[in-house]
């Protein structure tokens, strides 16, 4: 099979694109014929020391074969996907997947939005909902609303029956309004004093916007980041995303009921990877970039 490997632990200058053997499956396995791969900024600091590596953790497919303990996964179905970071990723033409991260790609999708969605997804689900534990009626400020994660976390918030403030550049506040937000803030305002208290600050940024959050939270309010460890003197969690089946598959119904859609930034072929990292590095960008490996 086809796939993209970094080989050396240069960044986007060590990724190649060759011919290596397709993987075997074990036990609680799948191997899905990848369809497309979106890639992340930064993911290829991530695997440096167990190179060479295939990078890429979201893929939308289809089911090749399963392994004999793995039920409800019949060959030719279609899936998505966020697939475990210690293990090889699936920028190739096949990937041998853990069953239980695989959930029905959305039919109101097509493989290359599909791929899009897993870990913003994921990532905005878990804060808001797993560690946040916002509900209906409640207030959240979501800090960089334009970003991967922060464009799925407004439509997912509203979903719930949020009210939902989008804090993010000038450039990006038309995405956040698309997005459903109910009130978008210029992150270069001072926020603080426009703002009425919250239940739960959902930080995708860090920095500076992290050290200003709890301005924003009530007392017995929550704050949530994605982006680093909180500095000392701040009351907020931070967590890295689980890979998980069970919630994508209730990201993928929303999707259906047209309730959440992806940002795409630009689509590459496989054979393009090297550049589609370069891309994804770049300032400026909106949205997912996404290797096309299938038709």
């Amino acid at each position: 099979m086809r796939a993209a490997r970094l080989v050396r632990p240069s960044g986007s200058e060590g990724v190649v694109v060759e011919e290596i053997a397709r993987p075997d499956i074990g036990a609680g396995e799948a191997l899905i014929r990848v369809m497309a791969a979106a890639i992340t900024r930064d993911e290829l600091d991530w695997p440096v020391d167990r190179l060479p590596a295939i990078p890429s953790y979201e893929l939308s497919g289809v089911v090749e074969e399963v392994a004999r303990d793995v039920d409800g996964l019949p060959p030719g179905d279609e899936v998505f996907a966020l697939t475990p970071f210690d293990r090889d990723g699936v920028a190739a033409e096949y990937a041998a997947v853990p069953a239980g991260v695989l959930a029905p790609k959305p039919n109101s999708t097509d493989h290359v939005e599909s791929a899009a969605i897993p870990m913003g997804a994921l990532t905005a689900w878990q804060a808001l909902f797993t560690h946040g534990g916002l509900e209906a009626g409640q207030r959240v400020v979501i800090m960089g609303a334009a970003g991967g994660v922060g464009h799925l976390a407004v439509q997912l918030a509203r979903s719930r029956g949020a009210h939902v403030i989008g804090i993010a550049s000038a450039s990006g506040a038309d995405i956040v309004r698309t997005s459903g937000a109910d009130e978008v803030i210029d992150r270069a305002e001072r926020f603080e004093d426009a703002i009425e208290p919250v239940d739960l600050v959902l930080d995708t940024v860090g920095g500076e916007l992290l050290r200003r959050s709890p301005a924003l939270v009530r007392t017995g309010g929550t704050i949530v980041t994605v982006a680093e460890e909180p500095p000392e003197g701040i009351d907020a969690t931070f967590f890295v995303v689980d890979p998980d089946g069970d919630q994508l598959a209730e990201v993928s119904a929303l999707v259906d009921r047209e309730e959440l859609r992806p940002a795409i930034d630009r689509v590459y072929e496989l054979e393009d990877a090297r550049a589609a990292f370069e891309r994804s590095m770049e300032p400026g960008k909106r949205g997912k970039v996404v290797l096309r490996v299938g038709e």
